[in-house]
């Protein structure tokens, strides 16, 4: 939502609730124009406390965004370097595990080697 599209709402609502209030009340002349004018003050105080709380959000959006394009390269870039450091500490035992990997599947294939040539000693004998 827009700030002035709000403001506008905002503007609208209060003159039109204060238009109501005004035409309702039986008042005199003088209290009337009093009236008027202290909703007046009221609004212009709201619409003022509303537009600074808008700027404080405003420059609080800008803090996180100028902050946010600060972070987020560095962390990106930590985290590049921690993943290159993490396979560079790894690779050794990556590599270990590989060859442990195939030295027990040549196990395996030794040990299948050694049943079936077993089996078939056995099928012969029978």
């Amino acid at each position: 939502m827009k700030p002035t599209a709000f403001l506008l709402g905002l503007t609208s609502g209060l003159l039109g609730a204060a238009t109501t209030v005004l035409l309702t009340t039986p008042k005199s002349g003088k209290e009337l124009r009093s009236s008027l004018k202290t909703t007046k003050n009221n609004a212009n105080n709201q619409i003022q406390d509303l537009k600074q709380k808008m700027t404080i959000v405003k420059n609080s959006i800008n803090n996180i965004k100028s902050e946010v394009k600060e972070t987020i390269p560095k962390f990106v870039e930590d985290a590049k370097v921690s993943v290159v450091n993490w396979q560079e500490e790894t690779a050794p035992i990556q590599q270990q595990l590989q060859q442990e990997i195939e030295a027990l599947q040549n196990s395996v294939d030794e040990i299948q080697q050694q049943v079936n040539a077993f089996q078939n000693r056995k099928v012969k004998s029978e």
